[in-house]
């Protein structure tokens, strides 16, 4: 606007004008100065039941934020900056956690800090670069290994062992199984409710779980489930002990998740299909249930079979850890009682003509 059109206006719109513009200037100053400073601790706490449902997963996130406050020293922050969380993903990397960790850990933390940006609790976000994972070797156990380590883990605790022949047979979740109570078990099946990918599943019990469930007589009080009378901090050091007594004590991969890898190892390896083993374990998509289709390394050779079996002359139908939980071999056709099981084929017809 040039000096001449606003000498020729109204002078009192051109100081409205000029007000409005400098109330919005002094507004937003007003709304960048006021952002108060937080921890991340505290914005855990004000939007956790919020941003997350109650189960292992919350748990988890519950010790991937409390570690992040200790690195970050408390700090009180209002803007979350680039530097910030590239000091921190270096931290989490010298303390030996996985690109896979690292990733999980930061998902948590940007979910949260989005919320906070939303609610005007810090007004800048830095950008989260998802660190490049290797799929690696999934450690399971073999029966040896698994006869020897819950020996030692019965010397400590019966409970603890009942616990552990539990989560190997059913494949679930420690937080899962620590949750369950007596109206969960019906019918020799067990029904998890809540579970980390949010759906509920119920699977039948082997004979050894039909066991383990029941408890052994006491006086007092009944538990409310079968492995109440245990908690996650407790059944880890009666698992860290019981595993250095055999010798594992190295192996940073024999933690009581490894039962889940077992039980789902063994499904794939006894040709259960993938999709079932899915179905069992509750993964929310079969891409997670796929890391243990290399398991399956038989399976490969029915492949060979088709390949050299001429047309029309196919093998007949076999389970495949791949195929579909629906498939099924049909049955072929019954024939009467005193019906030849195969009829020879019939001699062509002469002709009637004659030459």
């Amino acid at each position: 606007m040039t000096i001449e059109a606003i000498q020729e206006g109204d002078p009192s719109e051109h100081f409205s004008m000029f007000s409005s513009q400098t109330a919005k200037i002094k507004y937003s100053y007003n709304k960048i100065r006021e952002v108060k400073s937080h921890r991340v601790g505290e914005l855990f706490s004000a939007y956790r039941d919020i941003l997350w449902d109650d189960g292992r997963h919350k748990y988890n996130v519950s010790s991937f934020i409390g570690e992040i406050d200790e690195i970050l020293l408390g700090e009180r922050f209002s803007a979350f900056d680039q530097s910030t969380l590239d000091n921190l993903i270096g931290t989490l990397r010298q303390r030996g956690n996985s690109n896979a960790t690292i990733n999980r850990k930061m998902a948590a933390l940007s979910k949260l800090l989005r919320k906070a940006y939303k609610m005007g609790d810090i007004h800048s976000l830095p950008e989260f670069r998802r660190q490049k994972e290797r799929a690696g070797r999934i450690r399971f156990l073999e029966r040896s290994e698994e006869a020897q380590l819950f020996a030692a883990i019965k010397s400590r605790s019966e409970d603890a062992y009942r616990l552990s022949v539990f989560l190997v047979d059913t494949g679930c979740r420690l937080g899962e199984a620590l949750g369950l109570i007596w109206n969960d078990i019906q019918e020799h099946r067990v029904s998890f409710w809540i579970t980390k990918s949010g759906r509920s599943r119920t699977i039948p019990m082997t004979e050894r779980v039909k066991e383990v469930i029941k408890l052994p007589p006491s006086e007092g009080r009944r538990p409310k489930g079968p492995f109440t009378k245990l908690s996650q901090a407790q059944f880890r050091a009666i698992w860290n002990d019981a595993k250095a007594e055999v010798g594992l004590g190295a192996d940073d991969q024999v933690v009581p998740h490894i039962l889940r890898h077992t039980c789902a190892s063994r499904l794939v390896q006894g040709g259960i299909d993938i999709r079932r083993v899915q179905m069992w374990l509750g993964h929310q998509t079969l891409s997670m249930t796929m890391r243990y289709a290399h398991l399956a390394t038989n399976d490969l050779d029915g492949c060979v079979v088709v390949l050299e079996t001429p047309r029309g002359e196919g093998p007949s139908v076999e389970s495949s850890a791949f195929a579909s939980p629906l498939t099924t071999v049909s049955a072929a056709a019954p024939t009467k009682k005193g019906e030849a099981a195969s009829k020879p084929a019939k001699a062509p017809r002469k002709s009637s003509k004659a030459k």
